[in-house]
């Protein structure tokens, strides 16, 4: 199972994101489990090219690694500069990750906080 845990901040906008585990099993049963790679390989891209695209991007700063497989996570501060983009493609990441797991939701689990800072 991969458990997502988004904060957004008072704007609405992704204050950090963590993703942790995997979608299928391990051995054999994973042959037969093709679905839950397709889950985990859109998670993986989704928010790896996220976590890309806010590095190279002026008025967004974020901190962020993938210590260990099935572990990434990210904290984004931004300014004014940065924040239209940081709306637009925090939403697109927050959408996708929500729509994998409303379609997966054996594999991968999505939660939303709101954070009050």
């Amino acid at each position: 199972m991969i458990q997502i845990d988004a904060v957004l901040d008072r704007a609405g906008l992704l204050k950090s994101c963590k993703v942790e585990g995997h979608a299928g099993a391990k051995g054999l049963f994973r042959i037969r489990n093709a679905k839950a790679d397709i889950v985990c390989a859109a998670v993986s891209v989704l928010v790896r090219t996220a976590l890309q695209l806010f590095s190279g991007k002026t008025g967004i700063k974020v901190r962020g690694a993938a210590p260990e497989r099935g572990l990434l996570w990210m904290e984004i501060d931004y300014t004014a500069e940065g924040r239209d983009f940081l709306s637009v493609a925090g939403e697109f990441l927050v959408e996708g990750l929500t729509g994998v797991s409303k379609d997966y939701p054996k594999n991968c689990k999505m939660t939303i906080h709101r954070s009050e800072d």
